[in-house]
């Protein structure tokens, strides 16, 4: 894979944290998807933004067991890796987290469920994810295209129609946060 060019980072003096990440568009029979209500309680001022589940890919692990390991992690739902599709959305993004600036490379891969948005369980949570995700919605497809919302990717009411579509995604640079 070629090197990718150098993004504006802003000079806030923060360490620089880089990682490859998955996010996943959770669908459930109904053609509902999951988004996670959060917000990051040491900076107040940002507010609040809807964001996909997903997080980091381990040494060692493929994006499907990431995205099962972290879907399991965050809402207690258990999908199998057949039922997470092709990472057909790639973006590169950074935001200021908890005293750091994460730098991440990111796929996202949609997870279809064969039944109803469940419940989340929310036990197996890292302690930040506990207090970073205050709830969760289960939203209609067409709400989230229309929606003047706040989300991370900042481009989702955008770029999910043609991602639900079967599109190839290449999502040019953000800076979030």
């Amino acid at each position: 894979m070629p090197a990718r060019p150098p993004v504006p980072l802003p000079d806030d003096g923060l360490p620089i944290i880089e990682r490859s990440v998955v996010r996943l568009v959770v669908l459930d029979v109904r053609g509902r998807m999951l988004l996670l209500h959060t917000r990051d309680p040491s900076r107040p001022g940002p507010g609040t933004w809807w964001e996909l589940p997903g997080g980091g890919i381990e040494p060692g692990e493929t994006y499907r067991d990431a995205a099962v390991r972290e879907l399991l992690e965050e809402t207690g739902i258990a999908a199998l890796p057949a039922q997470v599709g092709p990472p057909s959305w790639r973006r590169r993004a950074s935001f200021r987290h908890r005293q750091a600036r994460r730098l991440q490379d990111e796929v996202i891969a949609a997870v279809r469920l064969a039944v109803p948005g469940p419940g989340l369980d929310e036990s197996q949570r890292l302690d930040y994810e506990k207090e970073d995700y205050f709830g969760y919605r289960w939203w209609p497809v067409p709400e989230v295209l229309g929606s003047r919302e706040r989300f991370y990717p900042g481009q989702l009411p955008v770029l999910l129609a043609p991602f639900l579509a079967g599109r190839e995604i290449d999502e040019p640079f953000e800076l979030f946060s």
